[in-house]
């Protein structure tokens, strides 16, 4: 699982190999804080648009920055072992910022999957076009939603 764990530079020069070679680069974001089976199917999705599927992870300090104080409940280390433990994802990086517009400038890839809730405009949308990739939007899998989760944990203790 460690060795899918890449640094940003180091990411930087797996991709240029790989697109070398003409793997289909496909990348997605989020902070996944407790994995559920809407964050499968949503990366699963994702995988399917391309060969190599990256996904940038949020930090715990920019987690803390758009979810709370109280957010994350897994540290960032962990988070990053979750989503590298899965088959679909080939590598996960950890990115500080509070977007990933930076790190998809990085990276250029040719394909950038969002949830269909945040749109065709979104804020990734322009660095993506204009690095001449394309944003694939996938619809929501059920009601599934951390934030939920953890509200309804709250309220059975």
């Amino acid at each position: 699982m460690k060795d899918k764990i890449k640094t940003r530079k180091e990411l930087i020069w797996f991709v240029e190999e790989l697109k070398k070679k003409k793997k289909m680069i496909v990348t997605c974001n989020g902070s996944f804080d407790i994995m559920h089976i809407g964050h499968v199917w949503f990366l699963q999705e994702a995988k399917k648009q391309g060969d190599i599927l990256i996904v940038g992870l949020n930090s715990d300090a920019s987690v803390k920055r758009y979810k709370g104080p109280n957010r994350p409940v897994n540290k960032q280390e962990q988070r990053a072992e979750m989503v590298a433990a899965l088959e679909m994802v080939n590598f996960v990086t950890i990115f500080d910022e509070l977007d990933p517009r930076a790190l998809l400038e990085a990276i250029k890839p040719h394909v950038h999957c969002n949830g269909e809730e945040y749109g065709k405009n979104c804020m990734e949308a322009e660095t993506v076009r204009k690095n001449g990739g394309r944003l694939h939007l996938i619809k929501r899998f059920g009601d599934f939603s951390t934030t939920e989760m953890i509200k309804k944990i709250k309220k059975i203790y």
